[in-house]
């Protein structure tokens, strides 16, 4: 290893490591009560239940359902605006990712930046396979039976059963039943993904966007960081379209999911000592051997690994100096504050619209 170690160097390896070990901590946790309270409950399926209970409910806290991936909290605004929206996000974003990897070269991922940025642009594929797969369930749906459809063409299933027989009425809430059930079943693995990626990138752009605006613009001198058009649409665009999706989605926030952005910037962390690390060996071994053999290959690998020889990304991420442990226990804490301004974000959308619209928005359970 080419990189000298001191006791300072120690004590970030600590912090992050305590980040790590502690992030694993609370999901292990939290995500284990939660499948524990979901399976317990679930088995009250197999019992009858009221006529007047919502099937939701028997979602535990913070799970949510497949119709929550892929609805609008919004009533009467149809999957497909969802969809739209989700889908042009992602094409923009992408578009800039395309430009930004086209003029930098793919050395640009370096950069906490191009990591959140490519989060984010995964949350708006998956969303948009998610929503699509949505649109198309609702549309094979009978209309009759169709509980999620009612809701947004202002259908009442209740007004249609109120004329009919007594055993075909008990017919029909039983078929209603099994259709709500299917739709408001527990989401699978992909959408699970989708929601710890949207928690994830949510925390992770507001940290992006604070350090660079409040942060590195205006205070910090980096040469290899100069402020462009390109940079600074990459650090507003990450954060408008994930509030914008925000406004329409019903995706939960919960607290403790806090522990996959600690998770997702740990990752990011260790990638750089890494890179550091093994950097300074790879970056002479490839200077001797290209001045014997040149071969685009050993080129390639240089031009790659050696994007920084002598410095980082970013001044605050380096370990030799003093002051490297309050550099790191303060970026450990500010991942706090930024998960909780997201937090907040949400939980205002909760709970101020639905007194101002209590008739157009459908809270997020």
């Amino acid at each position: 290893m080419a990189l000298e170690t001191a006791w300072y160097d120690f004590a970030c390896f600590g912090i992050v490591g305590l980040a790590f070990l502690g992030a694993l901590l609370v999901l292990g946790m939290n995500e284990r009560v939660s499948r524990r309270d979901f399976e317990t409950t679930y088995e009250s399926l197999l019992l009858s239940r009221p006529d007047d209970e919502v099937v939701v409910d028997v979602l535990p806290s913070y799970h949510v359902s497949t119709s929550q991936l892929w609805t609008s909290c919004w009533q009467g605004l149809h999957p497909f605006c969802l969809l739209c929206t989700r889908f042009l996000s992602f094409v923009i974003m992408l578009l800039f990712l395309l430009w930004d990897v086209l003029l930098y070269d793919a050395r640009i991922f370096v950069y906490y930046t191009e990591w959140t940025f490519a989060l984010v642009i995964v949350y708006f594929a998956l969303g948009t396979t998610i929503s699509v797969y949505g649109c198309w369930k609702l549309l094979n749906k009978p209309l009759i039976h169709n509980g999620k459809k009612d809701e947004f063409l202002s259908r009442d299933v209740e007004q249609i059963n109120t004329y009919q027989e007594k055993e075909a009425k008990d017919s029909i809430k039983l078929e209603r039943r099994y259709v709500e059930e299917d739709f408001e079943q527990r989401a699978g693995f992909w959408g699970y993904l989708m929601q710890t990626t949207y928690q994830t990138c949510a925390g992770a752009a507001i940290l992006t966007d604070i350090l660079f605006w409040g942060v590195i613009v205006p205070f910090l001198q980096i040469s290899h960081l100069r402020l462009s058009p390109l940079m600074g649409c990459m650090h507003a665009l990450n954060a408008f379209f994930l509030l914008l999706d925000t406004a329409l989605n019903n995706l939960q926030f919960p607290w403790f999911r806090l522990s996959y952005f600690v998770l997702w910037s740990c990752g990011y962390v260790i990638f750089q000592w890494v890179i550091h690390a093994f950097g300074f060996q790879w970056y002479h071994n490839c200077k001797y051997l290209v001045s014997i053999v040149r071969t685009s290959f050993l080129s390639h690998s240089c031009k790659l690994v050696f994007l920084f020889p002598n410095r980082w990304p970013y001044p605050f991420l380096e370990l030799n100096n003093e002051w490297a442990p309050i550099w790191y226990l303060c970026l450990a804490v500010i991942h706090v504050p930024c998960y909780g301004v997201y937090y907040l974000i949400v939980r205002g959308k909760n709970t101020i619209l639905p007194r101002l619209f209590p008739r157009a928005f459908l809270r997020s359970h």
